[in-house]
């Protein structure tokens, strides 16, 4: 299912308080087959950006139009739907399939494993579709695969574009990683009652 916003976007969750842009960790986005290496990290800007299309964007090596995404946020995510935008004159990718939680995926695993979800895409040159997910299944996402296997009919696939739009949970990963460790007593820093000469050890 695809919005094409004939409506009040800010009635519909399609404004871009609804965007999840700043919660890519842009620094660890990375992508197989690009062109130009790190090319990718120039299709993740705020909404209001998404058809500035002035700088780089993403394209894959000629004669070659697929093309595997690998996107991992600050903290997870709940991801209602997701937008891409395109090159022209059969560039634009014409096939999206999504994987969630699976680091370290190449073209050969993309191609054999099963997606969460699968898009047949259109060639959405203006910015104004999202593919809505089934949102059930996009619910505590730390990073999200996106494979583009083909374009439409062009020798490369270019991408100006990528957003999602959901929600973010409060506490950041790294925070999360912090209170599992602190929560995990350190022998170390608690006294036994054979080390204290008796009584009782204290726990803080």
């Amino acid at each position: 299912m695809a919005c094409t916003h004939d409506h009040s976007c800010e009635d519909h969750d399609c404004s871009s308080n609804w965007s999840l842009y700043k919660h890519i960790d842009l620094p660890k986005v990375t992508a197989l087959n690009e062109a130009n290496p790190g090319s990718v990290k120039s299709v993740f800007k705020a909404w209001e950006e998404r058809l500035n299309s002035s700088g780089e964007n993403l394209e894959s090596n000629e004669g070659d139009p697929e093309l595997l995404v690998y996107i991992p946020f600050t903290s997870d995510v709940k991801i209602k739907s997701v937008s891409v935008v395109g090159g022209a004159d059969g560039a634009s990718p014409s096939k999206m399939r999504v994987f969630i939680n699976r680091d370290g995926i190449d073209f050969s695993d993309a191609q054999s494993m099963q997606p969460v979800q699968e898009w047949d895409l259109i060639e959405n040159l203006q910015g104004v579709v999202e593919y809505q997910t089934r949102y059930s299944k996009f619910q505590s996402v730390a990073s999200i695969t996106l494979h583009f296997p083909e374009s439409f009919g062009g020798d490369t696939t270019q991408i100006h574009y990528i957003g999602f739009k959901g929600e973010a949970t409060q506490l950041k990963r790294d925070v999360v990683a912090t209170i599992v460790y602190e929560i995990t007593p350190n022998p170390s820093d608690h006294k036994t009652r054979a080390e204290t000469g008796g009584g009782l050890s204290h726990v803080e």
